[in-house]
């Protein structure tokens, strides 16, 4: 799986959670509070199961949930592991 399919399946399910918001511009999806907490347990939730890893304590920093960049380079590496 490539990034940019990464980045494809992480929007989806941003989208699933708020539709009225454009991911693809945001740059601190958590530091301006744009995600609360129910959306990040539901956002690691959901990226699990999409992408079969398991995003742990370690994982969870606001710098890997900021943008889908982040995200997705996040999934890459879980996915290497």
């Amino acid at each position: 799986m490539d990034i940019e399919e990464i980045k494809e399946g992480i929007l989806a399910i941003l989208q699933e959670l708020h539709e009225d918001i454009d991911f693809t511009a945001e740059t601190k999806m958590v530091d301006d509070k744009v995600l609360d907490s129910f959306d990040l347990v539901t956002l690691v939730t959901e990226l699990g199961e999409e992408f079969d890893v398991e995003i742990t304590a370690r994982d969870f920093i606001a710098q890997n949930f900021n943008s889908v960049d982040s995200l997705a380079q996040m999934i890459a590496r879980l996915l290497d592991e």
